[in-house]
């Protein structure tokens, strides 16, 4: 009985290359060029490239040129076009091993460092500010708002929907438990708190003033309205907040300003002629 030969192929194999063995590399008709010198000699194409896209005039200085990656570099040029200071043409050109020339790929202008440029764009529920609303605007509050939760509707009940309206139970919407300590502490906080500088200035508050509306709710013990057309009128102010308008404020003494005499600019001086 004969030995199996070692050299013979078990079944369903063939002889031949392995599967992973790599392709050999494929021949070219002649040395291949520098790709690298390739790419970054290839400056008159990329300014060609922009005459062609742009049209005369707009190319300047040549800038230099950089890799992307082994078979493609970017060219840069700055640019000369009205309202464009400071920005630059960017040409990407591509050339694979052996190729004769590179291709163009890409022209597009970018700015430079020293480019003039645009604000960074900023949504609109995050741009608007007090006092941007004006007569005819809309601004719906956003979707979700933490200020306002669900009231509730009408129960038919006059005696319960009397008392239901009054602290607010027939909107659709009322303020959040959020909203209300939002609303107090901007309030606080704000020209008509405690913290500024008119209610350092003096040691009245508005909670002891006759001109002291308090508000109605919740807010009432903290906030009332200013009554005083010659001070914070119709302005929400805290109950700490005062003025120099308090009602208890005491007249000054005298006529005219208590700290200066008067003085009378209708008087004459009689000078006498000299001869």
């Amino acid at each position: 009985m004969t030995e199996p030969d070692p050299q013979a192929t078990e079944p369903g194999h063939e002889t031949g290359h392995a599967p992973d063995e790599a392709a050999p590399e494929p021949t070219f008709d002649g040395p291949a060029p520098d790709l690298e010198a390739l790419l970054l000699g290839a400056v008159e194409e990329a300014r060609a490239a922009i005459v062609e896209f742009s049209g005369d005039g707009t190319v300047g200085e040549y800038l230099g040129a950089g890799f992307e990656d082994p078979s493609s570099a970017t060219h840069r040029f700055l640019a000369e076009m009205p309202g464009y200071r400071g920005w630059q043409w960017a040409v990407v050109v591509a050339a694979c091993p052996g190729a004769a020339h590179a291709t163009i790929s890409e022209v597009v202008l970018v700015p430079g460092p020293t480019a003039l440029l645009a604000p960074k764009w900023v949504p609109w529920d995050e741009r608007i500010r007090p006092g941007d609303l004006s007569p005819g605007d809309l601004l719906a509050p956003p979707a979700e708002d933490p200020r306002l939760v669900p009231g509730y509707t009408a129960t038919g009940d006059p005696q319960i929907d009397e008392v239901a309206v009054e602290v607010g139970l027939g909107r659709r919407q009322v303020l959040s438990l959020w909203g209300r300590n939002d609303t107090a502490q901007r309030w606080h906080d704000g020209d008509y708190g405690p913290g500024s500088a008119m209610a350092r200035a003096t040691r009245r508050v508005c909670r002891d003033c006759g001109f002291y509306l308090p508000l109605g709710g919740a807010l009432g013990v903290l906030f009332g309205v200013c009554a005083n057309e010659y001070a914070a009128d119709g302005h929400v102010v805290d109950a700490e907040y005062g003025c120099g308008a308090h009602s208890d404020t005491p007249a000054a003494p005298g006529n005219g300003s208590p700290l200066f005499d008067p003085y009378d600019d209708g008087v004459l001086d009689l000078v006498e002629k000299a001869d």
